[in-house]
C-alpha cells in the first residue's frame, strides 16, 4: 500500500476534535462524527454555514436540520457546516426566577422537549428591552457588533461570523450597534 493511501486511511480513522464541548453539547465544524447516531450523541442539529446537502436536501447559510436520537443521516460531502450533538445526559436547566422578563420574540426554527432553536435578528440601531435567556449555544452568522447591559454593566462585543460560543443564563438588554443586521442562531435549553 502506498504511503498516501495509508495516511488518508489513518486520518479518516482519527475522530475530529470538537470545536466546543461542555456538559450539554459537542460541536464539530465540517465533520459529523454523530451522523451514525451513536448512543452518546443524542439529538443533533446540523447548521449550514454555506450551501450544503444533507440527506439529499439542499441547505443554505443559517438553515438547520434536527435529527432525533437514533436517527442516522448522510452528512455534507462538501461545504461549511456545524454538527451540534446534544448530550443525552446533560444537567438539568434551572427555571428563571419569578418576575424574570420573558425572552424576546425570536423566530423558533425548532421547538423540542429539551431545547429550542431560535433565529435571532436585529436591524442596525434596533434596541431589545430587558429580556431573559436560559443556557444556550450561540452561532454568529454576520460580522457586526452588539451592545448589551446586564447586572449594571455595559459591554460591546464584536460578533464574528461562524464563531460558536456557550452563553450563560442572563437577563439583559441589547442593541445592534453594527452596520449590518445581527443574525444569530441560538440553541437554548429548557428547564
Amino acid at each position: 500500500m502506498n504511503l498516501s493511501l495509508i495516511t488518508l486511511l489513518l486520518l479518516q480513522a482519527i475522530p475530529a476534535s470538537p470545536l466546543l464541548e461542555n456538559d450539554f453539547v459537542r460541536v464539530f465544524k465540517n465533520s459529523a462524527p454523530c451522523a451514525t447516531a451513536a448512543a452518546s450523541c443524542g439529538e443533533r442539529v446540523v447548521v449550514a454555514l454555506g450551501s450544503v446537502v444533507v440527506n439529499d436536501q439542499r441547505m443554505e447559510r443559517g438553515d438547520i436540520k434536527v435529527f432525533k436520537a437514533g436517527d442516522r443521516y448522510s452528512p455534507p460531502k462538501a461545504g461549511n457546516y456545524l454538527e451540534v450533538a446534544i448530550k443525552p445526559n446533560h444537567p438539568k436547566v434551572m427555571p428563571p426566577t419569578p418576575g424574570t422578563p420573558p425572552p424576546p420574540g425570536n423566530k423558533a426554527l425548532y421547538d423540542g422537549k429539551d431545547f429550542t432553536v431560535f433565529a435571532e435578528r436585529m436591524e442596525p440601531g434596533e434596541y431589545s428591552a430587558p429580556h431573559s435567556h436560559n443556557l444556550r449555544l450561540a452561532i454568529f452568522l454576520n460580522d457586526t457588533k452588539v451592545q448589551q447591559w446586564a447586572d449594571g454593566k455595559e459591554e460591546t462585543r464584536e460578533l464574528v461570523p461562524d464563531v460558536v460560543t456557550w452563553r450563560p443564563a442572563v437577563v439583559h438588554a441589547s442593541k445592534d450597534v453594527g452596520a449590518v443586521p445581527i443574525q444569530n442562531l441560538l440553541i437554548e435549553f429548557k428547564p
